[in-house]
């Protein structure tokens, strides 16, 4: 079947000239119509559009700020303590352990390590005035290595009932399956792979800013 094709012609004749001067100028008076009654509704919406602007940039400008102040935090915690992917790989595990301790205590907790045996899957303990309790389990492995959910069981299991946090993590210098991330995410524990660890020891960001913790009780219970 063969398309039909429209082609426009000029107007012939009188009669067609002056239909499409008719017809163009009233597009025309319909176009400048419809320009007047939006500038009229935008000169009657004047003061809502002013304040949708002043909004925005409020917001803009408060994004900026906390930018800028979390920049300097960051600045100011690795004048404290920074320590390199290349660092955390060639030490031991009580090495690692005792780094993260470190780098909490550089965030502005009070942390200790309890790691070693019957530690009930907790290496490192820190206590926050507004944060409450967290629980850290290391996990330090080669290049690399993952770390499975059976982890995640067992820190899910202790981190409340037994060591009364709230909130729980398990931190290592390689990686984490698929697996353990989604459970991890669906009951609360929090899990920092290579790439949040550098974020954190390398980049200066505070642990808390870094995972967003709630200030508020969890469902791990209260901070002693």
């Amino acid at each position: 079947m063969r398309r039909m094709r429209v082609r426009l012609r000029r107007p012939r004749g009188i009669v067609e000239v002056v239909s499409a001067c008719v017809v163009g100028a009233a597009v025309l008076v319909l176009a400048v119509r419809m320009a007047l009654h939006a500038a009229a509704a935008l000169l009657d919406a004047w003061p809502v559009v002013l304040a949708l602007v002043v909004l925005a940039g409020a917001v803009a400008a408060w994004h900026m700020t906390r930018s800028i102040a979390a920049g300097r935090r960051a600045v100011e915690r690795l004048a404290v303590l920074r320590v390199t992917l290349a660092e955390l790989d060639a030490g031991d595990d009580q090495a690692f352990e005792e780094t993260l301790r470190s780098l909490l205590v550089r965030d502005g907790w009070r942390a200790r390590r309890v790691g070693g045996r019957g530690d009930q899957a907790a290496d490192v303990i820190g206590e926050h005035a507004q944060l409450g309790r967290l629980v850290v389990q290391a996990k330090h492995t080669t290049v690399g290595g993952k770390v499975g959910v059976r982890v995640m069981y067992e820190v899910n299991g202790t981190a409340g009932p037994v060591h009364r946090a709230r909130h729980a993590v398990v931190v290592t210098n390689g990686t984490f399956t698929r697996d353990a991330m989604d459970w991890g995410e669906r009951h609360g524990v929090h899990w920092v792979d290579r790439d949040r660890l550098r974020r954190w020891a390398e980049n200066g960001m505070a642990l808390h800013e870094l995972l967003n913790l709630p200030a508020r009780p969890s469902r791990f219970g209260r901070a002693a």
